[in-house]
C-alpha cells in the first residue's frame, strides 16, 4: 500500500545570511553529520506554515515570520512518496539555542551554500528559488 508523507523546510534568513545547521544522519556514512536547513514532518491536522514556525523555534529557538513559499520537491523511498514544502522566513535576531537534535549551526551568505551542503538538488532548488525572489 503506497503512503504520502509531507515535509516542511525553512529558509530562515535574517539580514543578508542564512541558517544552515548540522544534523545527524547515518552512522553507516563516514561523516554522519550533513549540514542542511531546518525541516521536518507534517503532522496531521497542522497548517504546514505553522510546522515551520513550531520546527525553527523548537530546533534553533527562533521566532520566525513566514515570507512565502520558495519552492516544492518530492521524492520517494520504497512505498512511500514525499512532498516538501519549503518556505523563506525571516528574524529579527540572529541569537540561536540549538535543540539536542542538531550539532551545529552557521549563519552563511547564499553564495556560501555549496561550500557545506553537499545535496546538488538542494543547492539547485534553493539557488534557482532565490535567483527569482
Amino acid at each position: 500500500m503506497s503512503q504520502f508523507r509531507i515535509k516542511v523546510k525553512a529558509i530562515v534568513k535574517y539580514e543578508n545570511k542564512y541558517l544552515i545547521v548540522k544534523k545527524w544522519y547515518d552512522d553507516n556514512i563516514f561523516d554522519p553529520y550533513k549540514w542542511e536547513f531546518i525541516d521536518g514532518m507534517l503532522n496531521f491536522g497542522d497548517t504546514p506554515e505553522h510546522a515551520a514556525t513550531e520546527l525553527v523555534n523548537e530546533m534553533a529557538g527562533l521566532n520566525v515570520d513566514v515570507e512565502k513559499i520558495l519552492y516544492t520537491w518530492t521524492y520517494h523511498i520504497g512505498e512511500v512518496q514525499y512532498l516538501g514544502i519549503t518556505y523563506l522566513c525571516e528574524v529579527d535576531s540572529d541569537i540561536v539555542v540549538l535543540s539536542e537534535d542538531l550539532h551545529d549551526c552557521k549563519w552563511v551568505e547564499a553564495k556560501e551554500f555549496s561550500e557545506y551542503i553537499d545535496n546538488e538538488m538542494l543547492l539547485g532548488d534553493i539557488y534557482k528559488a532565490l535567483e527569482e525572489n
